[in-house]
């Protein structure tokens, strides 16, 4: 049975934090020794990038049930293109509570640890975000409860976060580990022509 990846976009996302999560579980699932399914959802039936690409997610937000899905990623995205509108939607900040209540993995890039710490789910948590424009990103989710960590990425049990857009491929091939295996990793690595 394929494992199963929730891909949430909200309005403004940033198009390349995404697609890393659906390039390395794509490649996973062709090449790889464990394949993985992603899944796109989010609260519209068509989003705006921050950068203006179009696009149309897969599954209707109110369809989702977590129990289908064996964890979740957020891709960050810029707060003038409306980035806070969805991601700090009460609906959208229930479905990362139940996703930690399973203990299932959680992948946040750059600033969609925010959405996490409003949900409660950074309370006492190593965790980081994005580290430019005075710390304002670092300083709101140590506001929301979190241990905030000087690092580009973070793991702490459950939960990946990282500072921005640099460390989305290595964000996706963290949870392509938590979901399979290291010995999976490097062959999708492999196919995808990195090198060690």
């Amino acid at each position: 049975m394929n494992k199963k990846v929730l891909l949430f976009l909200a309005q403004g996302f940033e198009a390349y934090e995404a697609s890393v999560f659906t390039d390395v579980m794509g490649w996973s699932k062709e090449f790889g020794t464990q394949p993985v399914d992603l899944i796109t959802t989010a609260l519209r039936p068509e989003l705006k990038c921050t950068w203006n690409l179009i696009v149309k997610p897969e599954l209707n937000f109110d369809q989702i049930n977590v129990v289908d899905f064996d964890a979740l990623a957020i891709a960050g995205g810029f707060e003038k293109a409306g980035f806070y509108e969805d991601a700090y939607d009460e609906r959208v900040l229930q479905l990362i509570r139940d996703f930690n209540e399973q203990k299932n993995p959680i992948a946040a890039i750059c600033v969609s640890a925010l959405p996490l710490g409003k949900a409660g789910v950074l309370t006492g948590r190593k965790a980081t975000s994005y580290d430019l424009m005075d710390g304002l990103r670092r300083n709101q989710i140590a506001n929301f409860g979190a241990e905030v960590l000087d690092e580009n990425i973070v793991v702490d049990e459950n939960i990946i976060t990282s500072t921005g857009p640099s460390t989305a491929l290595d964000v996706a091939f963290t949870l392509l580990e938590m979901l399979t295996d290291k010995e999976n990793v490097i062959i999708v690595k492999k196919y995808m022509r990195f090198t060690e």
